[in-house]
């Protein structure tokens, strides 16, 4: 029998850390923009000390909300405060189960008067648009999905490209481009500069260490615009930026993508539940690590323990409101760097190479992540202090780092031990091969690990005050 919903499939399958953790999803792939253009090692490089292009137009979902109540709807639903929000701005919001635990997170356009766009990964998506059908208010979504991960051939549409400059150089080809000095445009404020004549929306913000320019038009003036782009940048030495290089530039820049939707348990959320299908991102995503627990709200976190802290603000009525009021003030765990220790990651990548012992699990170059969430166990002096989350190798810092989430105690410099692969030689995931569990040092590092995106990014947003 075929369950139709998310809720009809916990209840045929049990439990839902047992679905998750053997979900037989394909591996995830950044969808049709190029593994690498060049080489993900000197795509790195670019974005740090020359000039380099993102596309960003495929693996993001868009939901456009409009009308009168767009904003309380949004409002309701935020962990942020919308106190002097706008058109012509931006925020990234954060969005909170009843239990004040994260369901996700994405970037908040303010494009026009009742016409609010949200840019990000699915679980805040499809959560918004469930609360804006059930609302009552005067608001209309319209949903444009991320593109599909093997397109196998057939043609991708979406209603907008989404494009992405940045690197010391980028004022340079901006102003190239413009035809003359940009306008002045503040951190995740809105404006706009000329391509070819051409006038684009931007929105100013940074990736992997450095901020720059992020805008959008119309899909059908991708291959132009990019083109456009690439010949004004030769001088400067731009590079475009293929998927295996722009899947690590959240590591660098201190950002946790995809914490476990906190929607499994929560009697208020058997709506929402129902709602989703059971064929969709909270139904197959597989959650990978070390750390295992029967009990699936073992896996669910707070905005204060990813580095969301500062923005929640208790200015507003919100889901969550009350559960985090609860918390505000406790000691809570913390968002840091921990890189991982060389000689540890080269056995583990050496044990390959051995034709007797032990297989490691492969840590996977430049993004090691081999599931939708990711929890390893971090330990110190034998006690469980935290998750890492988010990993992968950067050759700016000639390391492997990973985004972790541990207690607030530990401080720079404290060495912590990772439980690197899964339980009885692994999971039922696609992506997990036989392998042998094993021990990786690491040291707590600050977040972002860029010093460039710790001292030139806003405060508050991904850098030290965020974690």
């Amino acid at each position: 029998m075929t369950e139709s919903n998310l809720e009809a499939l916990l209840n045929a399958r049990g439990n839902p850390v047992t679905m998750l953790r053997n979900s037989p999803t394909d591996a995830f792939v950044y969808p049709v923009v190029a593994t690498e253009f060049s080489n993900w090692r000197d795509e790195q490089y670019a974005w740090r000390h020359n000039v380099v292009l993102f596309d960003q137009s495929h693996h993001m979902c868009d939901l456009m909300v409009e009308g009168p109540d767009a904003a309380q709807l949004l409002c309701g639903l935020a962990v942020n405060s919308f106190a002097g929000f706008r058109p012509g701005k931006a925020k990234q919001f954060v969005a909170c189960s009843p239990s004040g635990h994260v369901i996700g997170d994405n970037i908040m356009f303010y494009l026009a008067e009742n016409q609010i766009l949200l840019v990000g990964r699915a679980p805040s998506i499809n959560w918004v648009e469930y609360r804006a059908q059930i609302s009552g208010l005067n608001v209309t979504t319209r949903k444009d999905m991320s593109s599909p991960n093997r397109p196998n051939g057939h043609p991708v549409l979406r209603e907008r490209y989404r494009y992405q400059i940045q690197g010391p150089f980028a004022p340079l080809l901006l102003e190239k481009l413009n035809g003359g000095p940009i306008q002045e445009i503040k951190f995740f404020n809105l404006g706009h500069f000329r391509i070819d004549g051409q006038e684009v929306h931007a929105l100013r913000h940074g990736m992997g260490g450095v901020p720059g320019l992020e805008f959008w038009g119309p899909y059908e003036d991708r291959d132009r615009i990019k083109a456009i782009i690439m010949e004004a940048g030769e001088e400067f030495g731009i590079r475009a930026v293929g998927s295996r290089a722009y899947s690590t530039s959240a590591v660098e820049s201190g950002w946790i993508p995809s914490p476990l939707p906190a929607i499994y348990t929560d009697p208020e959320l058997q709506g929402y539940r129902e709602w989703l299908p059971a064929t969709g991102y909270e139904a197959t995503a597989p959650i990978g690590g070390s750390f295992v627990s029967d009990n699936i709200e073992d896996y669910y976190v707070t905005p204060y323990q990813i580095g969301y802290g500062p923005f929640v603000k208790f200015d507003h009525d919100f889901v969550g409101r009350k559960a985090l009021e609860a918390i505000a003030e406790a000691p809570q765990r913390r968002k840091v760097s921990l890189v991982w220790n060389a000689e540890d990651v080269g056995r583990v990548q050496n044990s390959l190479l051995r034709p007797t012992g032990p297989n490691y699990k492969y840590i996977e170059m430049p993004l090691a992540n081999y599931a939708a969430s990711n929890y390893d166990r971090v330990e110190r002096h034998g006690r469980l202090v935290g998750f890492s989350m988010f990993s992968g190798y950067l050759f700016n810092e000639r390391s492997f780092v990973s985004l972790a989430t541990v207690d607030g105690d530990l401080e720079e410099g404290d060495e912590v031990v990772i439980t690197w692969g899964e339980e009885n030689g692994g999971t039922a995931k696609s992506t997990v091969e036989m392998h042998t569990q094993t021990t990786i040092r690491a040291t707590v590092g600050p977040v972002p690990i860029s010093k460039l995106a710790r001292e030139d990014y806003a405060s508050g947003w991904r850098n030290r005050a965020a974690g």
